[in-house]
């Protein structure tokens, strides 16, 4: 047993995940996770233990190396950091769940649509969707949540696109997917699962007949019809991007709309320097790391890191909020910054397990964040920062309503 593990288990580790108490913050409590080290233990909430990584280099070090860490949830000791994931574990992956070379068989089936030239061919789209989202909430008027009337629609239209998905039915999947993501039981989670299942069920066999839009569409026709991928298999890889392309990409637009008012200095930055926009992008990527539990794995043989050795079977969480605050890596990495330049953070993690939708993300923070700020040029909020509710550690960072307002101050 080395030193680090006997001074952990003299006394209880201290839990993971936790609450934000601010919206643009880590917990207080991570403070426990932050020192000397690489892995620290953590208490999850059934009272099992795992690792936490928290350094900077060691968690791109993991996150590159497929051979120590599995992604498969079916494996005995992987973590299970909130009890909405207990009812999903057994049910089918999809490619964010397996590990190589079956992960990598399926992302290269969706990287067309995702890839850069695709997403710079959508950017008169998403543009044309902001002005009009901006525009409905002008006419409207203030105070109004910016989450249904601005975040939440224009990921939500641009992924549907994206996918083949109607946009008519933005309302069932946009709510089932809240049911997924925010679950109160582990029921709650398999019934959105189950409802989201039937749908792209019935809209594959659609599309397989008689042909469909959107990377669905060219899946079920190119793929399934011709024996390549199970239908279960687009079933649960467009279930992940349905839910992730619109969910957290709406929780980065309103959680950078509250940290740039909170910080008015370098919103005024951004404001007056156009080239600003895609090193604010980053910063707020980094600074936010909505996306904590991504990163959990289980050790899939014994291995060392940082000193510290973690054997086959421990349940580790590369914890992307703890690597991206790593002074090792950011100088005085608590700051925001904008014109920190820094584009090497793990926000949308590491290695083959990378994000696939990242630079559709960045276009549209890009698109959408500039537009909000310039055409509502005294946009702020209609309620206290500290009064806002925030989500619960074990899901994507960010707050389900976010009133706000502009003109003249009642």
């Amino acid at each position: 047993m080395s030193e680090i593990t006997a001074t952990h288990t003299a006394r209880e580790a201290p839990s993971f995940p936790q609450d934000r108490t601010c919206p643009y913050q880590p917990p207080a409590g991570y403070s426990e996770f932050r020192g000397e080290g690489a892995a620290h233990r953590a208490t999850l909430y059934d009272g099992t233990e795992a690792w936490v990584i928290s350094a900077y280099e060691a968690a791109r070090e993991l996150l590159s190396d497929a051979g120590r860490l599995s992604a498969d949830r079916q494996n005995p000791g992987y973590p299970i950091v909130s009890e909405r994931m207990e009812g999903i574990k057994y049910q089918p992956p999809s490619f964010v769940g397996m590990d190589p070379p079956e992960h990598n068989r399926h992302r290269r089936m969706m990287l067309a649509e995702f890839s850069v030239k695709n997403v710079r061919a959508m950017r008169p789209t998403i543009e044309s969707l902001v002005d009009q989202y901006i525009g409905e909430m002008l006419e409207q008027g203030g105070p109004l949540d910016l989450v249904p009337a601005f975040s939440l629609p224009v990921p939500s239209r641009v992924i549907c696109e994206i996918l083949g998905v109607p946009y008519a039915d933005h309302q069932f999947f946009q709510e089932s997917s809240q049911n997924l993501v925010q679950a109160d039981s582990p029921e709650q989670a398999l019934q959105a699962v189950g409802e989201l299942s039937v749908y792209l069920d019935d809209m594959i066999s659609d599309y397989m007949a008689n042909s469909g839009p959107g990377m669905i569409g060219r899946l079920a026709t190119d793929k399934v019809a011709g024996g390549e991928l199970y239908k279960h298999e687009l079933i649960m890889d467009a279930l992940m991007l349905l839910i992730a392309g619109h969910e957290t990409t709406a929780s980065m637009i309103t959680l950078s709309v509250i940290t740039m008012l909170a910080h008015p200095d370098q919103l005024d930055l951004l404001r007056k320097d156009d080239a600003l926009v895609g090193p604010a992008v980053e910063e707020l990527l980094r600074y936010l790391s909505i996306a904590d539990i991504a990163g959990t794995r289980v050790a899939a043989k014994d291995f060392e890191i940082g000193g510290q050795l973690i054997r086959a079977g421990e349940g580790v969480v590369v914890a992307n909020s703890l690597a991206n605050r790593d002074p090792r890596a950011f100088t005085d990495p608590d700051r925001f910054d904008i014109r920190r330049g820094n584009r090497h953070h793990v926000a949308f993690g590491f290695g083959v397990h990378q994000c696939l939708g990242q630079n559709l993300a960045r276009a549209e923070l890009e698109i959408a964040l500039p537009a909000l700020f310039s055409r509502l040029p005294d946009l702020r909020l209609a309620v206290d920062l500290d009064q806002l509710k925030l989500r619960d550690g074990g899901t994507v960072q960010g707050v389900n309503e976010l009133q706000i307002t502009w003109g003249a101050q009642s």
